[in-house]
């Protein structure tokens, strides 16, 4: 944990590789995803967890995986379950991403409740949109990753997507510059990538925002 000038001012173990850290808006509440080895279920296959913590009480969570889950509406339990990408609403509140049975869904979580609900199919490493009503998000293409992704926006009131203008595949969790503008990082090769920009509205071009840089962030009031 670092304060506003990058000093170390905490540290927490983690058991596995940290990505995907996300910060809510107050700034009091932290969420990373590390990804592990063992879990005797996956077959081989990667397996994530998302933790937080809230800086202002202490209070962590060090997994999803005990909260209760509803899929489709129903209770669902399955010793598979693996999340990963948070983005916050609020403190209590977020989105994230759920795989179970070989899908993998939106979820929309809530801390103090300890639960989880599915929102919409195939889509990973959501973004919520500065005015909290659209997700920017990669959609397997064909609902196969191995097909690579499409960077999308999904309207959470009408769950309508909109593919955006970049057609290169994007496996990056992206973040929003302001609201109409969604930024990614795409590689260029094993230890390179550049971070680029699209409309959200789904139409223009794809632009390079900034080279030699990847897995963007934006502040707050923007």
């Amino acid at each position: 944990m670092l304060d506003s000038h990058l000093r170390i001012k905490d540290t927490y173990p983690l058991v596995g590789v940290p990505n995907r850290a996300r910060v809510s808006p107050s700034g009091h509440v932290l969420a990373w995803t590390v990804f592990v080895t063992g879990d005797s279920y996956n077959g081989g296959k990667f397996s994530t967890r998302v933790g937080m913590l809230d800086i202002a009480t202490g209070e962590t969570v060090d997994t999803l995986e005990t909260y209760a889950v509803s899929r489709d509406g129903r209770a669902y339990r399955n010793v598979d379950l693996n999340f990963w990408g948070v983005t916050f609403v609020d403190d209590r509140h977020f989105y994230a991403t759920m795989s179970t049975a070989g899908r993998r869904y939106l979820v929309y979580g809530d801390v103090a409740a300890q639960t989880v609900r599915t929102v919409a199919p195939n889509v990973e490493c959501p973004s919520l949109s500065p005015d909290r009503t659209r997700i920017a998000f990669k959609e397997a293409i064909g609902g196969d990753p191995g097909n690579g992704w499409r960077l999308t926006v999904l309207d959470l009131a009408t769950l309508r997507r909109t593919p955006l203008a970049e057609t290169r595949s994007v496996d990056d969790q992206a973040a929003w510059l302001d609201d109409d503008t969604v930024m990614y990082a795409v590689r260029r090769g094993p230890k390179a990538s550049d971070v680029w920009a699209v409309p959200a509205a789904g139409g223009g071009a794809a632009r390079l925002l900034i080279p030699d840089a990847e897995s963007p962030a934006a502040l707050g009031n923007r």
